[in-house]
Formats: C-alpha cells, structure tokens, sequence
C-alpha cells in the first residue's frame, strides 16, 4: 500500500512515567504542585512538533488500572501495579489540557487503554493510505505494525517495521499477541505457561503458526527439535485454559474503541490559552519563548505550503 502521509500515535502514559521519574520533584508551579512530570512531556512533545511537523497526530493516555474491559474478564490484571499517586494523576490531567491548548487530539477511556485508542487510531489512519507511526516503549504495540507501519520507541530511536518486529521476536507483528499468551507478561500480571519463555513461544508459533493450530496440534510438540520438548508439550496440554485466557488480554480491542476516536488531524493552537496556561503552571520564560516560536513556525509553514492546521 501507497502511503498520502505519516500519522504520529503516542503511547502518552510512558513519556509522562518517565519525566516522573527523571526530572526532580522539587520543580513546582506557583500554588507549590509539582509540574516535573509536566515539564518534562512537554518538552518531549516540543522536540517531536519540531522534528517532525506533523499535520495527522494524537496523544492516548491510560486513565485506569482497575476498570478497563480487560478487568472484567481477569481481576487481577495489572494488579501488580500501584496506583499512580495523587500528584502525578494532577500532572496528567495538566498535560492533557496542555495538549488541547496545542490543537493535538489528546484520548482516554474508563473502559479501554491507550492500545486499544492507538489500535483504533491505526485502523483508522490505514484507512485514509496513511503510514502509523506510533510512539512508545510498549513492546504490546508491536502487533499494530503493518507493512508499512513504524514503531518507534523514541527516547531510544529504535524503529522496528514489520520485518524489525520479526528479526526482534521471533514472530511477525500479527503472532505477537499469541506470543505473549504464551509466554505471559510479566508487566500485565498475565501468567502465561510457566517454564515457556518468548523463544520457545516463538519457535511453537514458526511450527504452528497460531494458538488455535498449536492447541488443536498439542501432540506433535514433543516431536519438534527444541530443548525439552516432550516437557514443553506436557505444559502447553496443562495449561490449555490459561493460555486461552490470556489471548483475551494481549489482544488490542481496536474495533470496540473505535466510537471514543476522532480524525487525529492537528488544528490551530489557542496562543493566547497556551500562553495562559504556561503562566499559571511556572513555566519559565525560556520554555515560553521556545513554543511561541514553535508556533509561529508552524504558521509560516502552513502559509508557505498554502494549508492550514484547522479542520
């Protein structure tokens, strides 16, 4: 497929997490809230605007860990991770705000995480013959990549394609799903088969191609050339119901999300909202100064090129 255009799809959570945990909590705005975290997104959002100046963008953020639709059909996903605390849940809501202020389509959901918003978003963008970029460390959003995709994580400015997918795990991005079904994920509190690791989960999936295949083929597992097979078979027969849970979870549920998705096409900023909003959360002169010029930037651009930003 031919591609008009880039879409840029950001994984949000994780470059907020990662401000969180670099920049110093001591930085805070005039009423004394911390705004590390907001500082620090905001400066990853302002190289990416630079760089790249995208016209088709949008930002997904997790909003829950308890009431997603994976919840209900296992509790305990995710249970291994702790509540974000009440000063950074304050810095993500700022950073949405801040977004919007921008003219950047910014998504979250009760029901769906950001892989399901970014998996709808993909679908979407493939539609209109554009190329998803999308930016994370997740390797989950892996199995979004198509042909023509990028996944990039992009502190690190590793790119994977299809075939990058491939040559990193073993399997092709449409098998990573199954892949982590089997092998579980450690991240997600989903379990998987004990005693199978992602290289004997990739080899199973060379041979079988998919769970279905793999399950309904248990008995020639213990004829492949791989280190214990008779074991792994013995494990993979055991754990049959566990692995069919998990391939609930791995999946991205891009079709049920796409209702809570708009068009990613990035509008007009608001300057005299954004310049407000700097002012008010500390920013500091030099920040300031830096995206007016950004902005004006972009308003050149858009006027030399004949376009315009705003749908």
């Amino acid at each position: 497929m031919s591609t008009t255009s880039d879409c840029y799809l950001v994984d949000a959570s994780i470059y907020m997490f990662r401000a969180w945990h670099t920049l110093p909590d001591d930085l805070t705005d005039p009423q004394g809230n911390p705004i590390n975290a907001l500082l620090g997104f905001t400066d990853f959002v302002f190289r990416l605007l630079n760089e790249q100046q995208p016209t088709y963008i949008a930002f997904a953020f997790d909003q829950s860990l308890t009431s997603s639709c994976r919840n209900e059909i296992y509790p305990d996903y995710k249970a291994n991770r702790p509540p974000a605390p009440a000063e950074l849940k304050h810095q993500f809501g700022r950073c949405r705000e801040f977004l919007r202020h921008l003219g950047i389509l910014e998504l979250a959901s009760n029901r769906f995480e950001a892989d399901d918003l970014i998996g709808a978003l993909t679908e979407q963008a493939r539609a209109s013959r554009q190329r998803a970029i999308i930016l994370t460390a997740d390797k989950d959003l892996t199995q979004l990549i198509g042909p023509d995709d990028i996944w990039w994580n992009y502190a690190q400015n590793k790119r994977l394609g299809w075939r990058g997918v491939e040559k990193k795990f073993g399997v092709t991005p449409d098998q990573i799903a199954d892949l982590l079904a089997i092998a579980g994920d450690k991240v997600d509190n989903i379990p998987g088969v004990p005693g199978v690791g992602m290289a004997t989960a990739a080899r199973l999936l060379k041979r079988f191609d998919n769970i279905e295949n793999l399950l309904g083929n248990i008995e020639q597992i213990s004829e492949m050339k791989i280190r214990g097979a008779k074991r792994v078979q013995s494990l993979i027969e055991e754990h049959q119901a566990a692995i069919l849970l998990a391939r609930q979870l791995t999946g991205i549920f891009s079709e049920e999300a796409t209702p809570e998705i708009s068009q990613p096409v990035r509008k007009t900023a608001d300057e005299k909202a954004l310049t407000d909003f700097m002012q008010q959360t500390g920013f500091s002169p030099a920040r300031q100064q830096r995206w007016r010029r950004l902005i004006m930037k972009d308003k050149t651009n858009t006027e030399a090129n004949g376009n315009t930003l705003t749908l």
